[in-house]
């Protein structure tokens, strides 16, 4: 399939082989790595670790999506659009987005609302609209199987029944998710509850949004020319909400910043240039029971996390990413851009003191427990497959009763890392390797990442939207393994109507 700019971007189903070179090599750009018909993408060392001295640009906070009620429904409105925008100063890239040509408004509704979306697509390819973490019907899921064909509209209604939380919206069509999420189409959609009033809530003063992604530039200033990771395409510099090198002039002394990793393949270890420690109250699903002090971040594509920074006054600071471990070969770590210093967000602080705690508790959202649990599944992750098969449109994977809770224990054997992704819920992460998991991981979650060799047990409660004839997704949310079919099926049944069998269902279960 061809884009409008004449690239070619038909789904790849065979991936590069793990890449084994020196530093020295792949820092002087040696033409090897390069893949041609992919979007531009020039993997370098990674920005200065100078903190932001050249960080003054405004950071753009995107737009509250406008809403009305109509028959008791808060209703908005998308338009999937495309165009050109300049990311970098001087420099225009082909994008995309909704109302707009890059990333998309945040919409903001309460738990217990009724909402309806309607999607139109303005694009001259298929595309859907994925409310990416939450818990609804499959039907308005906005899966590969809700696509949106160009000038169509889809509707998708739901009540809100979840806690207050970060999530996000983005592209779901099979085989070009990549390209469309990397090119900016991506929103974030908050939840607000009861518990939202302890923490600060002025959106765009002292509640900021930061949609995280990564472009290329060639050393001439120009998109950058292709390349290829294990884990996807890498960019060398980083984009907070549309803006490159962005500044946060902060009016409070607390702030609460909202992250969404949105990028295709690139983690991030976040940190403050200070090293002081920051809270993080939220997770991928809710809040915490209480603020955790951390000074390291790991997030990897498709993960939340609600962080509070406490600023003093006069602090001038860099949130900043530094290199981390994949779990893979020195080579693919560094060609997956996990050895890059990356300055994200430079923060300067109000002049003189202002109000602004830390709570002690929080509104915490309720984990599923292990008492619960009346199944077990087992999966393996390969390079790109599950359980050594690849995405088939018409196969049913897994089969599973409404409102059951199951562990599922998945392992990575591939040499490669990968994220875990779970439509149509919100589970928790009961080990990692037979150890309690890390503190980000210690509330609800939708996504996680797994290191190569990594085994991880997953408590996951299923929703009571039993529909055997549509399926939910689970895949690898690194966006180029997903495309080459990284991904897999499961339906919600009440046992009185099962599906029809798959000639190779593949669960396993006791």
């Amino acid at each position: 399939m061809s884009t409008d700019d004449g690239e070619d971007f038909s789904p790849r189903r065979d991936g590069p082989p793990p890449i084994r070179i020196s530093r020295r090599t792949l820092l002087l750009g040696i033409g090897a790595l390069a893949v041609s018909g992919a979007a531009g993408y020039w993997l370098t060392e990674g920005q200065p670790s100078t903190p932001g001295t050249s960080f003054t640009t405004p950071l753009r906070v995107p737009p509250l999506l406008e809403s009305e009620i109509i028959d008791g429904e808060r209703v908005f409105r998308l338009a999937a659009q495309s165009g050109e925008t300049e990311l970098i100063p001087g420099t225009r890239f082909s994008t995309m987005g909704f109302n707009g040509t890059y990333l998309g408004p945040t919409i903001r509704a309460t738990r217990g609302e009724r909402v309806r979306m309607h999607v139109t697509n303005e694009l001259s390819m298929p595309t859907t609209a994925h409310w990416h973490g939450m818990i609804l019907p499959a039907t308005q899921d906005g899966t590969p199987h809700q696509s949106i064909k160009p000038s169509e509209t889809w509707s998708a209604a739901w009540q809100i029944n979840q806690p207050a939380t970060t999530l996000w919206y983005h592209p779901h069509p099979h085989g070009q998710t990549e390209l469309q999420v990397s090119r900016g189409m991506a929103g974030m959609f908050i939840i607000d509850d009861d518990s939202s009033a302890a923490l600060p809530s002025n959106y765009g003063v002292d509640d900021i949004p930061l949609i995280i992604q990564d472009v290329a530039v060639s050393p001439g200033g120009s998109p950058g020319t292709a390349t290829a990771a294990p884990i996807g395409r890498i960019g060398n510099s980083v984009i907070i909400n549309g803006t490159h090198q962005p500044r946060l002039e902060a009016s409070t002394s607390l702030v609460r910043l909202r992250i969404l990793n949105a990028s295709a393949a690139r983690c991030y270890n976040l940190e403050l240039s200070t090293q002081e420690a920051f809270h993080l109250v939220g997770t991928d699903g809710g809040h915490l029971p209480s603020p955790e002090s951390l000074t390291q971040l790991l997030l990897s594509p498709a993960e939340r996390a609600e962080i509070l920074v406490q600023l003093s006054p006069g602090a001038d600071l860099v949130l900043r990413s530094t290199p981390h471990d994949l779990g893979m070969s020195h080579g693919d770590n560094i060609a997956s851009g996990a050895e890059d210093t990356l300055d994200i967000l430079r923060i300067t602080g109000p002049n003189v003191p202002v109000s602004g705690v830390v709570p002690d508790a929080l509104g915490s959202a309720e984990l599923p427990r292990m008492a619960d649990v009346t199944t077990e599944r087992h999966f393996t992750l390969g390079n790109t497959t599950i359980n050594g098969k690849s995405m088939d449109m018409s196969r049913i994977d897994t089969v599973i009763s409404a409102n059951a809770t199951e562990m599922w224990t998945i392992s990575n054997s591939s040499n490669r890392a990968h994220n875990f992704h779970i439509h149509g819920t919100q589970f928790a992460v009961s080990s990692r390797n037979g150890r309690t998991p890390e503190v980000q991981n210690r509330g609800l979650k939708d996504t996680v990442l797994i290191s190569r060799g990594d085994t991880v047990e997953l408590i996951v409660p299923f929703s009571s939207f039993a529909d055997s004839s549509t399926p939910y997704m689970y895949h690898c949310h690194l966006l180029w393994h997903e495309d080459q079919g990284m991904m897999a099926q499961y339906v919600l049944t009440d046992d009185e109507h099962p599906p029809e069998p798959s000639p190779d269902d593949q669960h396993d279960h006791h």
